[in-house]
């Protein structure tokens, strides 16, 4: 058999390169074509809700295939061998919604099926029955209606989809360039579910609406990259997870990604969430939804701190990124609450509210990994620098990571890992008790852009194995301090540092290459070097300074 070609150095792919997928500028493009007259909030579900729908029509199709396939296949439980009969037979599986449900696949009635969506794209006047009222409506009309006909027949949609596109900001002729575009691309097959084609065009857009929109109040969009090194490193295989500020719910999918990874089961893991913003809120469970991921995100949007969507919960994960440095989150209405065991966070800066929200809701043995900004390790305003001590005291910080710059698409504030635990003996990991892990992943990552940084596999897998070798996991290795890099700090030495939690302050500096040659002769060397090259310096002022005297410049 011939060996295949090897791919010469930089000819692979870009999607190779870089995980696109080769359209997802295009369909940016298009879909800012809408963008004009629009809020970035209500354009974000514009375009995310056709993906949507794309998506379930997609697999709906696949679906009936599969059906249609095994009325004639001989093998089948529904193999009928008279024609007609197996039309018959075909026709009422077909309408039978429990053979969609049962695999997973949302029932999308006619009128919500791109046919019918593309088919009229480009008219101005469409009829659409209401109950038993008709009416006329434009594209944007239909589709609104196509989103209420799938609620109601998919209750777990209820309150989800967005019902926007008749609205005077959605330009008509647009928004049927949009469709078209969408209708060339394949998203909710199992082929390309196996791809997670529709979660890497959601994320592309949800980073691009980051990037376009901003961050106001702290709240920043959570690069891929980052998520899976908490994910890679909590390691959420069975229990309960918890994201109190979930955002769209990118936590969850790549906690689900990893034990599908590692040959886990999803159904081993339960789901808790709670989001303050009201459209986000309604974009996680939608996000959530196709993936079909069940998850418990409350009945409403809500106030973690104020309204606690799950004030009995003991996570054994708690996986956040939590706004930064908020300054107006009501600490006054909330002095003597039951959450700050370790002191009352300041007013002015929420950021250990939410480490004390964490930890009140931890079971005993459960592990917290959450984004911070990088003041949390070292500030001493407003009484942080005491709740960080007695959170140190407590012996409850398992291990702390500074991360590259630049990793976020709308901020520039560094920022930093904490992972706290419970239970420093828990089965499975060797005892850590008066011990934390510091490493320093500064130097980590590759420009992507000229602004953005990622983090490789490589770099994920480093981190995350140091971690799990630390604590002892089987089949993880041994565990040793790297001068740069890691380093086990005891509890003694970080008193000693004012309780400051700093990783460069423990890590120490990476040690110098040893290329071999003894200190005494390079240094001879270099000396050598260095006379040689003051001697060629030398003579070439000589040399520059007689030209310039046989032009007239010289003395």
């Amino acid at each position: 058999m011939p060996r295949p070609k090897k791919a010469k150095p930089g000819r692979a792919k870009a999607e190779e390169r870089t995980g696109s997928l080769g359209f997802e500028e295009t369909l940016w493009k298009a879909a800012d074509l809408l963008r004009s007259n629009m809020d970035p909030g209500e354009y974000k579900h514009v375009v995310l809700g056709l993906l949507f729908l794309k998506y379930i029509e997609d697999a709906f199709e696949e679906r009936r295939g599969e059906l249609a396939g095994e009325v004639a296949e001989p093998a089948s439980e529904y193999f009928v061998q008279d024609p007609k009969k197996r039309q018959a037979e075909l026709d009422a599986l077909l309408e039978d919604r429990d053979e969609f449900a049962s695999h997973n696949v949302f029932w999308v009635p006619p009128v919500a099926r791109w046919s019918n969506i593309q088919a009229n794209a480009k008219l101005t006047e469409i009829e659409i029955t209401e109950g038993s009222r008709k009416r006329r409506v434009g594209i944007g009309g239909l589709i609104d209606h196509a989103m209420d006909e799938i609620e109601r027949v998919n209750p777990s949609l209820k309150g989800v989809l967005p019902k926007i596109y008749a609205q005077p900001g959605v330009d008509p002729y647009n928004l049927g360039k949009l469709i078209d575009l969408v209708g060339t691309i394949g998203l909710g097959t199992k082929a390309h579910q196996d791809k997670d084609v529709l979660g890497r065009v959601y994320e592309y857009f949800l980073t691009r609406f980051a990037s376009a929109e901003g961050r106001g109040g702290g709240e920043f969009y959570t690069p891929t990259s980052v998520v899976r090194v908490l994910v890679e490193m909590l390691e959420p295989y069975k229990g309960r997870v918890y994201d109190p500020c979930c955002g769209s719910g990118g936590m969850f999918v790549q906690s689900l990604k990893f034990i599908a990874a590692h040959n886990g089961r999803r159904d081993q893991v339960t789901i808790f969430g709670q989001e303050l913003n009201y459209t986000t809120w309604r974009m996680a469970r939608m996000n959530l939804a196709i993936r079909g991921i069940e998850a418990n995100l409350g009945p409403k949007h809500a106030d973690s701190f104020h309204e606690d969507l799950h004030p009995d919960l003991r996570a054994d994960f708690v996986i956040a990124n939590p706004p930064f440095n908020i300054s107006d989150w009501g600490a006054e209405r909330l002095e003597n609450d039951v959450r700050w065991r370790y002191g009352r966070p300041p007013a002015g800066n929420a950021n250990f509210a939410w480490v004390q929200h964490f930890l009140h809701h931890l079971a005993p043995a459960g592990t917290a990994g959450f984004v911070l900004a990088n003041g949390s390790m070292s500030s001493n305003q407003s009484g942080e620098g005491e709740i960080r001590r007695a959170i140190v005291e407590a012996d409850l910080v398992d291990c702390v990571v500074a991360m590259p710059p630049q990793l976020f698409y709308s901020t520039q504030i560094p920022v930093c890992l904490w992972f706290l635990t419970r239970s420093k003996t828990a089965p499975g990991h060797r005892d850590r008790r008066g011990e934390t892990l510091f490493l320093d992943a500064r130097k980590l990552g590759r420009m992507e852009t000229r602004v953005h940084r990622v983090l490789d596999e490589a770099d994920i897998q480093k981190l995350a194995g140091t971690y799990h070798a630390w604590r002892g996991e089987k089949g993880a290795g041994a565990y040793e301090d790297v001068a740069g890099f890691c380093r086990s700090a005891p509890l003694d030495e970080i008193r000693k540092h004012g309780h400051v939690l700093t990783p460069g302050r423990y890590v120490g500096a990476a040690a110098a290459e040893d290329d071999g040659e003894p200190f005494e002769e390079k240094m001879k060397r270099l000396i050598a070097t260095l006379r040689e090259q003051q001697a060629e310096a030398a003579k070439l002022d000589a040399a520059i300074a007689a030209n310039l005297k046989g032009l007239g410049y010289g003395g």
